[in-house]
């Protein structure tokens, strides 16, 4: 996987800031890896299914993780972050 930029959807904006600043810094240091090495593998990167068809996760720790989709142009959007309620509401 050829990472290009990486872009912030409002959505994950917002969720980052209310997460603890413990998770914060692991999501920095997960993204970090990311741009380094997307397929290392304590990322557990994954392609989503069914509704969530096209859409990616990678894990932050065992609770939380970051989704994001892959644009033709190699950019990647990251849409949420958080616990797995996270896919409840990422195609409102």
């Amino acid at each position: 996987m050829i990472v290009g930029k990486i872009l912030y959807s409002d959505r994950f904006t917002k969720r980052y800031r209310r997460l603890s600043e413990e998770i914060k810094k692991i999501a920095k240091k997960k993204v970090e890896i990311f741009k380094i090495s997307p397929l290392h593998p304590s990322l557990r990167l994954h392609e989503l299914h069914g509704e969530f068809s096209g859409t990616w996760s990678i894990s932050l720790n065992t609770n939380y993780r970051i989704i994001f989709e892959r644009m033709p142009n190699g950019d990647i959007v990251f849409q949420s972050i958080g616990k797995h309620d996270i896919y409840k509401n990422l195609n409102s």
